[in-house]
């Protein structure tokens, strides 16, 4: 453990979670000690029974950068490419940063620590649910792509979110008039990361690969934004059984957005039919469509933003983009 002063009258130390049973000790103590607990997984804390510090403690979350923080220097085509790891972005090789981060943390950190015992089904699996990225997540064809058992892929997808590797988005259902779908979308917690893992060939369009890219930039972006902001909204999606869906909803005390992302730079009349049947069902919500153009537009009363301005706008001390 080390230990310095951020204020001379409240000593602060940083611990590693083997030491969380000192720190608890300390803290019963109440010598105005202040610590900051740092590390990547729960996961072995619970299963070794160690006292969590329960209601004794903030949990906060620190996610990839947001475009905001770049300012003018922000580049979409660059953050799709690379995404938005601090490891990444400020390294100057960060194409090989983010192939060995990919290689060394995702697959062999999970490994030593016992996480995994079959390391070449779980690489299996973690290019098999990258085609998932952005999409439905159906656990039985991962399952079968990967030729391993479904409970085991169920396993692994767990080991990603309590590593912050990724995310589930549950599909919004308050006060459905219409008959919704009842899995999850699947993304990768960074845009980059998705892309080292997503495997590539003739067979493969780019655009298709960038699409998924770009819905899973706007995801991460709206996840951070909302932790930020003290998990005051959820983060959904909507799909109904007949198919209409809309990337994003994000419900809560604050804001009623419905969001749909575009990998073009033009807007067709029916890009915006699923927003319009959202609307329809909750009037109460605001409407938008993110696309690669330049100009904002209004279109069938559906706000259309460049991709990069909402990015670049959405600042968590802000509630509109």
């Amino acid at each position: 453990m080390r230990a310095f002063r951020v204020f001379p009258e409240k000593p602060l130390a940083i611990a590693r979670g083997s030491s969380l049973s000192v720190v608890h000790a300390l803290i019963e103590k109440k010598q105005g000690w202040h610590f900051i607990l740092t590390g990547s997984s729960s996961r072995k804390l619970k299963r070794s029974g160690v006292n969590l510090l329960a209601g004794r403690v903030l949990n906060l979350t620190l996610h990839p950068f947001m475009a905001a923080e770049f300012g003018e220097r922000f580049n979409l085509e660059r953050a799709l490419k690379f995404g938005m790891l601090p490891l990444v972005v400020m390294a100057p090789e960060p194409e090989k940063v983010l192939k060995a981060y990919s290689s060394l943390y995702v697959r062999e950190e999970v490994q030593m620590e016992g996480l995994v015992r079959n390391i070449g089904g779980f690489s299996r699996f973690l290019e098999a649910v990258s085609f998932s990225n952005g999409a439905v997540l159906n656990i039985s064809n991962v399952a079968r792509e990967c030729e391993i058992e479904r409970k085991v892929v169920e396993g692994y997808v767990g080991i990603l979110e309590d590593l912050l590797l990724s995310f589930r988005l549950p599909v919004f259902t308050k006060r459905a008039k219409r008959a919704t779908v009842a899995h999850p979308k699947f993304y990768y917690f960074d845009a980059g990361v998705f892309r080292s893992l997503r495997p590539t060939g003739p067979l493969d369009r780019p655009e298709e690969i960038q699409g998924a890219a770009l819905e899973g930039l706007v995801a991460q972006h709206l996840i951070a934004w909302n932790a930020y902001r003290g998990e005051k909204n959820k983060v959904y999606y909507w799909r109904t059984r007949a198919g209409v869906e809309v990337d994003f909803v994000v419900y809560g005390e604050e804001v009623f957005w419905a969001i749909e992302v575009k990998n073009s730079s033009r807007i067709r009349k029916e890009d915006v039919n699923s927003l319009r049947a959202f609307k329809e069902e909750y009037p109460q919500c605001k409407t938008f469509l993110l696309y690669r153009g330049k100009e904002r537009i209004l279109r069938e009363g559906v706000l259309c933003i460049p991709c990069e301005d909402f990015l670049m706008q959405l600042v968590p001390k802000k509630l509109d983009p």
